[in-house]
């Protein structure tokens, strides 16, 4: 593998302050507990969805397996004093823009990214190279992070179900249906209980095997695609496999990825 790939994928939890700065006076009193009941109320009042609207979605959680030349690695930038989520952000863009490396989530164009965005916004974080749409690299005209069809970020959700949103499939179905161990112990509804707990890193170790179910399944689909060969394919797998008995020692939760591993 000669060009760097970049598999993401964020946990967020709902941003009680800045629902609290939308309300105004009305919940300047309210504990975060209140506000946050009192929102889910007036959604239920009106037969709206409980889930937070995307630009009042705080992020926590931002995992990343990054595979070049030199091997593959996995790395969480993580708001652990609940005040760094700017620094979280610029971090991962930062990573963009040293490396400009193919970009992968599974569902990104629909959450992950559009939220990177308004909290990039609130932040006042930087990303040159991610925005740039061939006015500073011509290459970036053809092929950019931005456009839905271009493949410098790679949507393999959105892509699989021919962009088509009826069509879309979850993860943790298609992953365990590809003999890819899917989701582990938590899935998104439980991150904002869990952070309420406390527990954080269970957030992280979530949100990291939620990243490598993604890079397997983009393996795979390369497979599929004839970006590798059966025997590279074999090979990665395995080479995916033994980095992660490495890893296990000192992380319970890969010591789960591998036994769940069919």
């Amino acid at each position: 593998m000669t060009s760097p790939v970049l598999v993401f994928d964020i946990e967020s939890i709902p941003d009680i302050q800045g629902l609290r700065r939308l309300k105004g006076d009305a919940h300047s009193q309210l504990s975060d507990a209140e506000v946050y009941a009192a929102w889910l109320d007036e959604r239920k009042a009106h037969g709206q969805s409980d889930f937070m609207p995307l630009h009042l979605q705080r992020i926590v959680v931002i995992s990343c397996v990054f595979r070049n030349a030199e091997g593959l690695r996995i790395h969480s930038f993580v708001d652990r004093d609940g005040q760094s989520e700017g620094r979280v952000i610029q971090t991962f863009f930062n990573t963009l823009e040293k490396h400009v490396p193919q970009l992968v989530s599974w569902n990104g164009g629909g959450f992950d990214l559009p939220v990177l965005h308004y909290r990039g916004l609130q932040h006042g974080v930087v990303a040159d190279k991610y925005w740039d749409q061939g006015e500073d690299d011509r290459d970036f005209k053809w092929n950019n992070y931005i456009s839905r069809y271009h493949m410098r970020h790679l949507d393999l959700m959105d892509l699989l179900a021919m962009f088509q949103p009826k069509n879309n499939a979850p993860l943790d179905a298609l992953a365990k249906l590809c003999g890819f161990p899917g989701k582990l112990g938590m899935d998104g509804s439980a991150v904002y209980p869990a952070y309420l707990d406390g527990k954080l890193e269970d957030i992280r170790r979530y949100c990291e095997t939620d990243v490598m179910n993604t890079y397997l399944m983009y393996c795979r689909f390369q497979k599929m695609r004839g970006g590798m060969l059966e025997k590279e394919y074999d090979d990665e797998i395995a080479m995916v496999q033994s980095t992660l008995a490495e890893w296990a020692p000192n992380e319970s939760h890969w010591q789960e990825y591998l036994a769940a591993w069919v």
